[in-house]
């Protein structure tokens, strides 16, 4: 059992209650010996993430946020149906224990998962690794050569082929991602007509099928502390599919800013403007090598995936518009979300 500075107290509001929660995991789970406590993991914007312990064991459980969540999103149901097998095939996908479906327990569903061990690297790299260029360096290799990995997975093999459905996946996204951002519009959201004309008038064809992790990037990976080159854990599948893999790649782009980009692209994504990070077009060539897939069209998925990541800030500070959450760490993302549009604006027009 390890200290993790990233375990907090349960937020008040979210709360679970263990008067239904320990039996049903003792009764489920393997290895539920000893005194139960429950605490929660500070980090992630989306799903709520508590840290198990009965005794010495430790358990991970996953569950979606509070309020109202956007269709097909937040999906445990998927998680558990990806982590129950994918982790025979790829080190770094913890395993998926057991899913329950039964909102009498908790209010939701949730799953229960392996306990990984290492650090979180988010918006600011961590000052003992800022001027490490060689560490830099390294970084960047992993986080391409773990997402071609994992395009890389025998799908049959793994038992998720009936995952997704490859035929028609960028379309299905794009047409996805837009309405979700339409919902998700409070008073102040920026226009984006031009915008998504834009995608719409120039949606590449999809030439090959992988998994998709669609949330791949640094603060969902853990890091072993004495080597964060070394990833020990790629987290939150809860979006995984079977479909294109360049989406995954237009994701990683879309918070993979550069030194030489405007001051605004530091306000989210990876700390990747440090001295010895790829440029993003050495990424798509180092990603182009390690896999031998076609990578001309990666400027529409970058952008797309922008715009994608606005979608996705805009929906959390909805809840909090809304009142659904009060967790004031969301207070600035409607801000934020149309900073992120006229980013994706600015590339989109460029090119």
């Amino acid at each position: 059992m390890i200290d993790d500075p990233e375990v907090i107290d349960v937020r008040p509001e979210e709360q679970l209650d263990v008067t239904h929660l320990e039996p049903y995991l003792r009764k489920h789970l393997p290895q539920t010996e000893g005194e139960f406590t429950l605490r929660q993991f500070g980090g992630g914007h989306a799903n709520l993430t508590y840290l198990l312990r009965f005794g010495t064991r430790e358990y991970v459980l996953r569950r979606p946020p509070l309020g109202p969540v956007a269709e097909r999103s937040h999906d445990m149901k998927r998680e558990h149906a990806v982590l129950s097998k994918l982790y025979a095939f790829y080190p770094n996908a913890p395993r998926s224990f057991h899913l329950c479906t039964d909102h009498a327990i908790i209010g939701s569903d949730f799953v229960i998962e392996e306990r990984k061990y290492g650090i979180a690297i988010r918006k600011e790299l961590p000052p003992r690794y800022i001027g490490d260029v060689a560490l830099a360096q390294r970084i960047s290799t992993a986080l391409i050569d773990r997402l071609a990995e994992l395009h890389q997975v025998d799908v049959a093999a793994a038992g998720l082929s009936e995952l997704g459905r490859p035929a028609g996946y960028v379309q299905r996204q794009l047409d996805g991602w837009t309405g979700r951002w339409e919902a998700a519009r409070t008073a102040n959201t920026l226009n984006t007509s031009a915008l998504i004309e834009w995608l719409r008038e120039r949606m590449p064809q999809s030439t090959v099928a992988t998994l998709v992790h669609n949330d791949y990037k640094l603060d969902n990976m853990l890091l072993d502390p004495d080597d964060p080159a070394h990833i020990v854990a790629l987290l939150d599948w809860d979006m995984c599919t079977y479909g294109d893999p360049m989406m995954d790649v237009g994701y990683m782009l879309a918070l993979w800013p550069q030194a030489s980009d405007p001051p605004m692209f530091r306000l989210w994504g990876m700390p990747t403007w440090h001295e010895g990070f790829m440029t993003r077009a050495q990424v798509v060539d180092a990603y182009g090598q390690a896999t031998g897939f076609d990578v001309s069209d990666a400027a529409w998925y970058h952008v797309f995936n922008v715009f994608r990541f606005a979608a996705i800030i805009q929906q959390i500070y909805k809840r909090y518009d809304a009142g659904q959450t009060h967790d004031e760490r969301f207070r600035e993302m409607g801000n934020q979300a149309n900073a992120v549009i006229h980013v994706a604006s600015m590339l989109a027009y460029k090119k």
